[in-house]
């Protein structure tokens, strides 16, 4: 390991097909020792920075990510935030958009860069793309400008595009360039340079200690709307035991049926304190709630819009601010503003 003592990187590795390699005997994929990154990817060596690393043991598929294990990443990172100039997050795809609205929500005033990645292949692989995002992500979070972290927010660098971790959506299972963030430009691009977009990073003025919030209530559910939903269906889901908040995925810009029962199931299930908030299945555009009059009944019910967020930001703020407060009013307010830069203002 080279030692400078002017950039220090931590690699967290929660788990994934990035950290693989094949076993020499009998040819199946095992998680390879991180301490020894630098023998799996030599190219590291010529950054000269101070790399650390810490592995979940055992490491976890990504379907298995919880909460706990959220927890269990910004523990590390606050443990960690003073001895080191950012943190490299390495993570299976399939549920990284979920990690890092979470740790975006977690980690209250965040000055370094938290940078999830991983790969569609192994890094043992021919022709893997672990490599290239891996020494690419380790450059973004190494960024400096006028001694400053370039990128202090947490990110999803894949392919060649970096994205702010809440506006960011897994859309491929197969191609190299795995997510999308269909209504917030990237931060970052690279090509021969990495390309920074300094107006769309998040730029704190305030020097504030990093708050790391532990705290997460899952107790609430995704009600995907379809033609033909039925009374039955709708009516089971708000009747869920301890159920505390509904992220009802609408048609469009927020629509929804405006069918006598199903308005009526939504005001009882409001009337009894659970919080509902109405976010498109589109990947692109905004909730525009009363731009058609079944998206305004559902404004008037108390349904809180939620405009250009992301599903997998939608639940993980729900789950941070739920936690914090058992106070409608107060949650209501905040799920309506930004405060990780998750939706337009």
């Amino acid at each position: 390991m080279v030692e400078n003592r002017k950039t220090s990187i931590l690699v967290i590795y929660t788990g994934g097909t990035i950290g693989m390699v094949q076993d020499q005997e009998t040819g199946a994929l095992k998680p390879f020792r991180f301490d020894n990154i630098l023998q799996e990817v030599p190219e590291l060596k010529k950054f000269g920075f101070n790399l650390s690393s810490y592995a979940f043991n055992p490491p976890l598929d990504s379907s298995n990510i919880n909460p706990e294990a959220w927890v269990r990443i910004a523990a590390i990172i606050e443990q960690n935030y003073d001895n080191f100039n950012g943190f490299i997050v390495l993570h299976g795809t399939d549920t990284m958009a979920y990690s890092a609205s979470a740790l975006s929500f977690m980690l209250e005033n965040l000055a370094k860069p938290v940078i999830f990645t991983g790969s569609q292949l192994p890094i043992g692989s021919l022709r893997t793309d672990a490599k290239e995002n891996l020494i690419s992500s380790l450059e973004i979070a190494a960024a400096l400008k006028g001694g400053e972290p370039v990128v202090p927010e947490v990110g999803i660098f894949f392919e060649n595009r970096l994205y702010r971790g809440t506006r960011t959506t897994k859309n491929n299972t197969e191609d190299f360039n795995a997510f999308v963030s269909g209504n917030y430009p990237a931060l970052a691009e690279s090509g021969v340079h990495i390309r920074y977009n300094y107006s769309a990073i998040r730029y704190d003025n305030k020097k504030l200690p990093l708050i790391v919030h532990k705290e997460l209530n899952s107790n609430l559910i995704i009600l995907k709307l379809f033609p033909g939903i039925s009374r039955n269906m709708v009516e089971s889901v708000f009747q869920l035991q301890g159920l505390r908040a509904v992220i009802m995925e609408t048609f469009g810009a927020g629509n929804a049926p405006d069918q006598e029962w199903f308005i009526t199931c939504v005001k009882e299930a409001l009337g009894r304190g659970i919080l509902i908030m109405n976010v498109t299945q589109c990947n692109t555009g905004s909730v525009e709630m009363g731009l058609y009059e079944t998206s305004r009944l559902l404004s008037e019910a108390g349904v809180i819009g939620g405009r250009d967020i992301t599903t997998e930001a939608a639940v993980t703020k729900l789950m941070y601010l739920t936690a914090v407060s058992n106070d409608n009013n107060w949650i209501a307010k905040h799920l309506a503003i930004s405060l990780r830069g998750e939706m337009t203002d």
